[in-house]
Formats: structure tokens, C-alpha cells, sequence
């Protein structure tokens, strides 16, 4: 049987402990300087160099002419998706889109701060945002809708899809498929550190965008990181991870399938077994055979790298305390509280940006269909964000309105604060000076 990494936790030194907690992306200092020229043909040359880096990065057959998805491709996909395909799609859209139209903030609230003064928020969508689609390790329909969704329910206006094009050119049908039925029609080929420039940019075809989500490999997060100055980046989104925590009332072999899930997303993943029980650690070693037998070359080929690698494996813990701590030290993008009672562990748990609760709540059916978004932090960006949603597609302003009556209450103490401060100005703004100019009616 491969060497799966296995970890007995309360033997670790404490440098060792923190080398689990890396994943691939964690130190992006040669990405930077790799992406760093891509970046900048894509500012000085445009639809040139977007067509000759699907040429030369994503093998394609592109040119500058093809750079956008036509209406007839978008036609041609629904006749190639098979109609069983297309209501998974359609059965997963709808649950997506109700999860988040509850999500969706109320369009402005006000409340009276004292008698005559009020103050709230406004919310009004980003005007224009775009929606990274990887394909790279695979085709993800999934992306698209969970991507697409929330930013129709905010109401972004102009939204735009880019993803990297097939070795003919094409895009993924399935995912043009999904992306007319959640409402998105601008599609580019393009895909990479090009793409975030594109988008970042603008070029002769693409248009410049406020926004961009979506994951991507450690070349898209480093160009996200290195145009963070010019276009608002989201989330951090890299390669996909998930760690199983396990109690010893579920089976190992059940703890080995969901274990990967993520992992066969590609070697650059990250997934972990977590358990106090050797029982549990110990048929998951055995089942992993049994799973792989049943899996794709390539899965198993990308998943085997990931659980004999460093980024992955099995951790044994001394007690489930010990468990929760490892945990909450990762962050998880996708944690399974795999056991019969959940519940029981779900308070203990600080530090993850996706919880998924006991065991008929597998990371597939919160991937494809059950309405949370999947778009997740990874890299322990759980410890400060949470999963994309409809408040990344919109902004809040501020409303405050302080009427006649109120106001001198108000004026006192910010003019007492202003002198404090030393603002003049401030303290003017507030002072006889405007009770003299309201007289006048100015």
C-alpha cells in the first residue's frame, strides 16, 4: 500500500506541528516574480498577449478574434450537455440562489440614534465584477454557479466569466450551460495570472472590472496579490482543502472516502484525516485502497500525492480536545464533523469557513448542490474571512440625518471634540458660524 503521511500529534516538536499547517500557497515569493511579466505584456500588449499565453500556457488554439464565448457557442453547449446533466445544474442553481437571496442584506435601514437623529446603511451592488472559473484539473460548472448566483441576486450589472479555454479553443459546455441559466453571458477564454490582468486592465476585448472572485491556482492568487492595488481581489481563494475530524463513533472507512474529495483535486490540495481514535485512523488506512480502486487515474495520481505528501495524511491525536486545537490551528477552507452527534463538537470549532455537519453532509453535496457557497478562504484565511456571498457583489455606505431639532445637542459635543483635537475647521462647521448661515437660510 502507498505511505500514506501519518502524524501521531502529541509526538510532534513544535516545528513539526507548524509544518502541517502549511499548504502550497504559503509561500508565494517565486510565483510573484514568475507571473510579474505576464502581467505586465497583458497592461502593454492586450488581446496579443492574452491569445499568446492560451497558445503557449493553456495550449489552446486561440486567437484574438475567438477570446470571446458567441451566442452560438452558448447555444451549441445546451445541445451537448445532456438533459440529466442540465437538471443537476438547474436543481443546484435554485437551492444556491435561495440560500442567498435570504443572505441578502435589506437595501437600507435606519434607526433613531436620539430623538430626531438617525444613521444606517445602504447597500448598492459593485458595478462591475469578475468571476474566476479554474479549469486546469478539471472542468467546474460548480464555480460558475456559485460565483454567478450571488452576483445576480446582488445585482451587479455588469458581470463577466473568466476561464481558461480547452486545447480547441472551447469552454467547458457544462459550464456555459450553467452560467446562461444562473444569468451570465459575457464569457472570455482566457485564464491564469493573464486573466486577473485582463480583467485588472482591460483590453481591446475585455473590460476592465472592480472585482474579481474566485479560485485559482497559486499563479492566479499570486496575481491577485500583486495587482491587489488596482483591482479589488476578494477573498483568498486557492487550491482546495478540507480536513475530516472524526470522533470514534463513525467508521474509517467513511472518514477515508470524504477524505478525497479534495484531495483529487490536484498535488497542489490539501487534506486531512483528524481522529483521537486508532481504530478510526486504522480503517482509513485500509479503506484507501479500496477507494482508489474505484477512482480515475488521474484522481488517483493527484489525491496519492496529496496523503504521502506534506500537505496531507492522517493525524492521530491524544483526545478530542487535542483535535479541536489542531483544527482551530489550520482553518480549514472545507471541515466534515464526521460523527453521529455533531453537534456536540460544533462549539468547539472557532475556525473554519465551512462547517458541514455529521455524516450525509459529504463536501460533494455542499460543492454542487446545497446552497452555501463553496467559494471559501484557503490558507488559514478562515481565521478573518468567510465564504463568498452576496455582500462581496455589494457595497455599504453610511446614511446619518440629524434634523433641526436634534442638532444642537449633536453640535455641542462635536464641537467640544473638535477643539480637543486641535481642527478648527471641524469646530467652525459646528459652532454660531453656521447657526448664523442656517438663519439666513443658506
Amino acid at each position: 500500500m502507498t505511505d500514506v503521511s501519518f502524524h501521531e500529534y502529541a509526538k510532534l516538536s513544535a516545528d513539526e506541528k507548524a509544518a502541517l499547517l502549511r499548504r502550497s500557497e504559503t509561500d508565494l515569493s517565486g510565483f510573484i516574480d514568475k507571473v510579474a511579466p505576464i502581467l505586465e505584456a497583458v497592461r502593454t500588449e492586450g488581446d496579443t498577449a492574452l491569445a499568446r499565453f492560451g497558445r503557449e500556457l493553456d495550449k489552446a488554439d486561440i486567437t484574438e478574434d475567438r477570446l470571446k464565448v458567441t451566442e452560438a457557442e452558448f447555444d451549441a453547449a445546451f445541445k451537448l450537455v445532456d438533459d440529466e446533466t442540465k437538471e443537476s445544474i438547474a436543481f443546484g442553481i435554485a437551492n444556491i440562489r435561495t440560500f442567498h437571496e435570504e443572505q441578502k442584506p435589506e437595501a437600507m435601514w435606519l434607526k433613531e440614534i436620539r430623538p430626531g437623529a438617525f444613521a444606517g446603511d445602504r447597500f448598492t451592488p459593485i458595478q462591475s465584477v469578475a468571476l474566476y472559473v479554474p479549469r486546469g484539473k478539471g472542468s467546474f460548472p460548480s464555480v460558475t454557479m456559485m460565483t454567478s448566483v450571488p452576483a445576480i441576486v446582488a445585482g451587479v450589472p455588469n458581470i463577466q466569466i473568466v476561464t481558461p479555454p480547452a486545447p480547441d479553443g472551447s469552454v467547458d459546455a457544462a459550464t456555459l450551460v450553467a452560467a446562461r441559466l444562473a444569468g451570465v453571458e459575457t464569457i472570455y477564454k482566457v485564464g491564469g495570472a493573464q486573466a486577473v490582468a485582463a480583467v485588472a486592465y482591460g483590453t481591446e476585448t475585455v473590460k476592465p472590472a472592480l472585482k474579481i472572485v474566485g479560485p485559482g491556482s497559486p499563479w492566479v492568487v499570486a496575481a491577485k496579490r500583486s495587482l491587489s492595488g488596482i483591482i479589488d481581489t476578494g477573498l483568498p481563494a486557492g487550491p482546495s482543502e478540507v480536513m475530516i475530524l472524526a470522533d470514534d463513533t463513525v467508521h474509517g472507512g467513511l472518514a477515508a472516502l470524504d477524505l478525497l474529495i479534495e484531495a483529487e483535486h490536484g498535488p497542489d490540495s490539501s487534506a486531512y484525516l483528524v481522529t483521537h481514535s486508532r481504530r478510526v485512523a486504522e480503517e482509513a488506512l485500509a479503506a484507501l485502497p479500496e477507494h482508489w480502486a474505484r477512482m480515475t487515474e488521474q484522481r488517483v495520481a493527484f489525491s496519492t500525492a496529496v496523503l504521502t505528501g506534506k500537505t496531507g495524511g492522517i493525524v492521530l491525536t491524544s483526545s478530542i480536545e487535542e483535535s479541536y486545537a489542531f483544527v482551530n490551528a489550520y482553518a480549514p477552507e472545507h471541515l466534515e464533523l464526521l460523527s453521529e452527534e455533531p453537534f456536540v463538537h460544533l462549539g468547539h470549532i472557532t475556525e473554519a469557513a465551512e462547517i458541514l455537519m455529521g455524516t450525509h453532509t459529504p463536501v460533494s453535496i455542499a460543492n454542487f448542490s446545497l446552497g452555501p457557497n463553496a467559494v471559501l478562504p484557503t490558507s488559514r484565511w478562515a481565521r478573518t474571512y468567510g465564504p463568498l456571498s452576496v455582500t462581496d457583489f455589494v457595497k455599504r455606505s453610511s446614511i446619518g440625518y440629524v434634523t433641526a431639532p436634534a442638532y444642537p445637542e449633536f453640535a455641542k459635543h462635536s464641537h467640544r471634540l473638535a477643539l480637543y483635537e486641535g481642527f478648527s475647521s471641524h469646530a467652525n462647521a459646528v459652532s454660531p458660524i453656521r447657526d448664523a448661515y442656517l438663519k439666513k437660510g443658506g
